[in-house]
């Protein structure tokens, strides 16, 4: 069945490799990215999508383009609020000033501007899943990484306490997607990054674990898996909501 997918920072990395797997595989997609003239080089399969300029840290510009998204394609299965930024190693005190500020506004901020505009469209359908995307360095921390694993640890935080703010049938869930070949990563881990898989060989598996996230991960932090061994018959999940 056909999903209406909205997806944050959708003009690279993890964002657009999903987005063009999902809209490929038949789903209404509206993404978002700070740029116009970055959305526009997106080339998604089917139809209908919108690919609509919208930054996270602009609370009206966000609720713009949602308005915009349910009236063109209908009210949301799935948000993933993947939108977030990165530092290059160091130890904190030599982190500069302005990359410190830049990750601690996208990936806690940002990520709460993306919910607080999202969450009234899930109530008023009173269904859907939100993933808020976080990382292993949300779980667990490294050198040099002090203001990205602030701003993840933040991240998982948040999605638990949205948890219980949220009635049954609206799932928010923490989603670390794993390590893969995109140009965050390659700032943390230079040519080493290539050793993992590229972005558009994880979103092909990646896709549909987004969209078998259900009432049973609610609140919960999982990571993305080629395969789910934890499905149930009777599990709700967005395969299954009409």
């Amino acid at each position: 069945m056909t999903k209406t997918i909205w997806i944050t920072g959708v003009s690279r990395g993890l964002g657009r490799a999903l987005a063009e797997q999902l809209a490929a595989d038949g789903h209404k997609v509206a993404g978002c990215s700070r740029q116009q003239r970055d959305l526009d080089k997106l080339k998604l399969a089917g139809g209908p999508h919108l690919l609509q300029a919208a930054d996270v840290l602009d609370e009206k510009a966000l609720e713009g383009w949602m308005r915009a998204a349910v009236e063109k394609l209908g009210p949301p299965d799935l948000l993933i609020n993947n939108a977030g930024a990165v530092h290059k190693p160091a130890p904190l005190w030599e982190i500069p000033r302005d990359d410190v500020q830049r990750v601690l506004d996208v990936n806690i901020r940002g990520v709460i501007n993306v919910l607080r505009a999202a969450v009234p469209h899930f109530l008023k359908s009173g269904k859907g899943v939100i993933a808020n995307i976080s990382s292993g360095w949300g779980r667990s921390a490294d050198a040099g990484m002090g203001a990205f694993c602030a701003s993840k640890f933040a991240v998982e935080g948040l999605t638990q306490a949205l948890a219980k703010d949220l009635p049954r049938g609206v799932v928010a869930v923490a989603v670390n997607p794993g390590a893969i070949d995109t140009d965050m990563l390659r700032t943390c881990f230079g040519d080493e990054a290539g050793t993992y898989p590229a972005a558009k060989a994880w979103a092909a598996y990646a896709a549909g674990y987004f969209l078998s996230l259900a009432q049973r991960d609610h609140g919960k932090s999982v990571t993305v898996q080629q395969k789910r061994t934890d499905l149930a018959d009777d599990d709700m999940n967005l395969s299954s909501l009409d």
